[in-house]
């Protein structure tokens, strides 16, 4: 990913201007097939806490954008190859916190759990100290993270302090069960609570493929933030266990196997 410019006045997280201003970057997504039907978009330039997965399925019939990123940049304007109106993607939402929903508001069809505040404002920011205060973060990890969640901006004039999550509306509410029919591959809904109220993951059995959101991925698990819910997230990795699948596709960090996911939900079980 290639950077030029720079622009002044970026804030840290206690509002002031930032020592050195962040490069604009001339490409705000990355789009990785994984396969015929699946492709990877993640942004870069965003700090890893908050560099979410969000995956594109094409279907037959339909396609389907599992989360949206961040809202930094207009995820429909930037990938017109995989987002175009003759064929708009449905946008299932694995929760509704910033990094998941933050583009949700471009699409026509937003389906989610009802637990879940995607209509809600102001639970967003790029400054960690604002975000910690919004979402709940505990001071170690504040203290873990820099003060600014991106290392470049979109374009030139961009003010990360300006950086707001806007509210997305839902036209269909999912709940535990529920089937979405691309036409060639049919994805049931799983409810999982713990790191959010309404968690969810979409499972293809017939594939073996698991879009887990933040429900699990290969990485340190956050069970503390506002509406997280350990005992609930401790049935959540028991029922994960029980689960026949090929491969997961996480809403942060690298795809993992089943194994990796047994391994994951036992670290999480034997140390919470």
């Amino acid at each position: 990913m290639e950077a030029a410019d720079v622009q002044d006045g970026q804030a840290n997280s206690s509002g002031t201007p930032a020592a050195t201003p962040l490069p604009v970057a001339r490409q705000w997504f990355t789009a990785t097939r994984i396969d015929q039907a699946i492709t990877l978009i993640t942004e870069p330039h965003v700090h890893p806490f908050l560099r979410s997965n969000t995956w594109h399925v094409r279907g037959r019939g339909r396609d389907l954008l599992i989360d949206t990123g961040l809202g930094v940049q207009s995820l429909r304007a930037s990938l017109p190859g995989l987002v175009s109106t003759d064929r708009e993607p449905v946008v299932v939402l694995t929760h509704a916190h910033p990094d998941h929903m933050g583009s949700a508001h471009e699409f026509t069809e937003v389906w989610a759990h009802e637990a879940e505040p995607a209509a809600a404002a102001g639970r967003g920011s790029l400054m960690t100290g604002n975000l910690a205060t919004r979402i709940g973060m505990s001071e170690a990890l504040v203290a873990a993270l820099p003060p600014v969640l991106i290392d470049a901006i979109p374009e030139p004039g961009y003010q990360v302090e300006n950086y707001e999550l806007r509210p997305a509306r839902v036209t269909r509410t999912l709940a535990e069960a529920d089937e979405i029919d691309l036409g060639d591959r049919v994805l049931r809904v799983l409810h999982l609570p713990g790191h959010s109220p309404g968690s969810i993951a979409l499972l293809d059995e017939e594939n073996g493929t698991l879009f887990s959101g933040d429900v699990i991925y290969d990485e340190l698990l956050l069970d503390d933030l506002h509406g997280s819910d350990p005992t609930a997230y401790r049935a959540t990795m028991n029922r994960l266990r029980t689960l026949e699948l090929k491969v997961v596709h996480a809403g942060h960090e690298p795809s993992f196997s089943r194994t990796r996911l047994h391994e994951l939900a036992n670290t999480y079980l034997n140390t919470r």
